[in-house]
């Protein structure tokens, strides 16, 4: 009997639920949590990208500009300095960098590179050989060099652009102009004292630029450099190149250890020259010693000797104490102040004022300014800038010393008339001969010019010291120095009345005076018609048979003062012989 199977399941999804290749192998909740991860991994992204693009954004925003964008600094060129006429002292010249790739140089452009940067070939190899991946060479390579230089086309070497201080007047001017160091700011003279107005102001360029370093755009518009100010001076190229000249050949003659000359516009205070020797090339310092760089007429100070002498003289007069034919009796030649005793080259006998400059007598001297109240001569020498530092726009300029005269002793109270016993410069010294040249109206010195954008002004209006009337008794009395029976007839120049004082004083050395060690000395002025120039001429220490200012300044300044009228087209006063 046949049986029938049991009926089956009519589930029609039966089968599929069996199939092996569709059922789940892993567990639902790790499907769940694949799903959460990658949910959360959005949920990142856009927390991230929210914070770069909305709470950060400045900072990311910056830090991709410092990757493409540059701001460039455009360099500005150093002002020139120039003479009154406009005659250069100081320009910058265009000069380049040289860099070099060492991995990028061949071997073969090693020693030509040598001989053209003028650099020892154990010198470049060494600097080739480092571990740095670009290394500089040389700086400030004038134009024609780089120009050779270029045409060799050499693989890894670089010139960046620069400049470099040149001064046309070389050593005649170096302690008036100064010197940059090789980052293009000022040590010494001008160079230092306007160094803010020669500077200038750097501009800008901001760039973009690709990863190779290439500018590809602007992102602003050129912010020009400006360049630095012209400064004027007063001084006279040619005036200043003779007085340098006459100074060197004197030195040199006497065997001098050093001497200064400042030659002043005696209208006004300007300063026209100022030499000092020894000097230095200001192009090449290589060898620059502290000896060749003091600017000894404004930074040294000494005992003026008798060139102070006039201004007891217009202190006497003034005060009514004399008259310039008054008579002082100078006999027999030395004097006696409490246990010093003052003497005089000669016995002078009875002299008037007036002669007693002439002939340069301390005895005469000394009996007028113990004559005068010790405060009387204390604030007549500050009327005159002495012991105070003069207003002029130049480093290191010295004050020189006054005494306080409650000090005094009678003895320090003479010598202070004679010039022993304070310190001046020889720029003081000059500026207080303008007094007497004019109407008794004392000019501050001045080195730049006004009217030009620098910060000194020029053509000082002065200040009295003494009356008109006393400052042509002085200039009589100088021009009287320098003729028959005077202690400065070798400063005569030809065609023109001059005038003038000298001065033979002593070195101290330590607490004493040395043997046979003098500073020779003269300051005078031309002509006496109309002064127009002051010189004071300085001479260290001689060692020739000379030693006094008569004889060794004297000269000194007859040339510089015969040539400079000259230049300055002044005509003659003297009368034709």
């Amino acid at each position: 009997m046949i049986q029938k199977k049991k009926s089956q399941s009519h589930d029609p999804y039966a089968p599929v639920a069996k199939n092996q290749l569709l059922a789940a192998r892993l567990p639902m909740w790790r499907s769940k949590f694949i799903v959460l991860l990658v949910f959360g991994a959005f949920a990142s992204l856009t927390g991230r990208a929210f914070w770069v693009q909305v709470v950060n954004q400045d900072f990311y925003v910056d830090q991709g500009q410092k990757r493409y964008q540059r701001t460039i600094e455009l360099d500005a060129t150093r002002g020139r300095i120039v003479d009154r006429n406009g005659s250069m002292l100081a320009v910058s010249l265009a000069t380049y960098e040289i860099w070099a790739s060492p991995k990028l140089i061949d071997e073969a452009a090693v020693a030509p590179l040598s001989r053209l940067l003028d650099l020892p070939l154990a010198e470049l190899r060494r600097r080739l050989n480092g571990d740095k991946t670009f290394v500089l060479l040389k700086r400030q390579v004038d134009a024609e060099t780089a120009g050779h230089l270029s045409k060799l086309g050499l693989a890894g070497i670089t010139q960046i652009a620069d400049s470099k201080r040149f001064y046309p007047e070389g050593e005649s001017a170096a302690h008036v102009v100064g010197f940059t160091d090789i980052e293009d700011n000022g040590q010494e003279g001008i160079e230092l004292a306007a160094n803010e107005q020669l500077l200038g102001v750097p501009g800008q360029r901001e760039v973009i630029r690709d990863r190779l370093g290439r500018v590809v755009s602007e992102t602003r518009p050129l912010v020009p450099a400006q360049n630095g100010e012209t400064i004027h001076l007063t001084i006279d190229r040619r005036i200043q190149q003779l007085a340098y000249a006459q100074l060197k050949e004197a030195v040199a003659r006497h065997h001098a250890e050093a001497g200064s000359v400042v030659v002043l516009d005696a209208r006004n205070g300007e300063i026209l020259a100022l030499a000092n020797y020894p000097s230095f090339d200001p192009n090449d310092r290589a060898r620059l010693t502290g000896r060749q760089l003091r600017n000894r007429a404004v930074v040294d100070t000494f005992e003026p000797g008798s060139t102070i002498k006039p201004v007891v003289v217009a202190l006497s007069i003034d005060e009514g104490k004399v008259r310039p034919q008054s008579i002082i009796d100078t006999a027999p030649g030395w004097y006696r102040i409490g246990p010093a005793v003052i003497h005089d080259t000669s016995n002078h006998g009875a002299m008037s004022v007036a002669e007693a400059v002439q002939k340069s007598s301390n005895i005469a001297l000394a009996k007028l300014a113990l004559n005068l109240p010790a405060e009387k001569i204390w604030t007549k020498y500050q009327e005159y800038g002495l012991g105070l530092r003069p207003e002029l726009t130049f480093p290191g300029v010295a004050s020189g010393k006054v005494r306080p005269y409650k000090r005094w002793r009678p003895i320090e109270q003479a010598t202070m008339a004679y010039g022993y016993g304070l310190s001046t410069s020889l720029l003081q010294i000059a500026q207080v001969y303008t007094a007497y040249a004019g109407d008794g109206t004392m000019h501050r010195v001045s080195l730049l010019r006004s009217g030009a954008g620098n910060v000194e002004q020029s053509a000082d209006a002065g200040h009295a010291v003494t009356t008109p009337a006393t400052a042509r008794a002085i200039r009589s009395m100088l021009e009287m120095a320098t003729g028959v029976g005077g202690t400065g007839r070798a400063a005569t120049v030809e065609g023109y009345r001059i005038g003038g004082k000298t001065g033979t004083a002593r070195k101290q050395v330590g607490a004493t005076y040395a043997k046979n060690r003098y500073r020779a000395l003269f300051v005078g002025m031309a002509p006496m018609s109309d002064p127009r120039l002051i010189v004071a001429v300085m001479i260290d220490d001689p060692a020739g048979k000379a030693f006094y200012g008569g004889t060794v300044a004297g000269p000194v300044f007859s040339g510089v003062t015969g040539g400079a009228l000259q230049l300055l087209g002044v005509p003659p006063d003297a009368p034709a012989i």
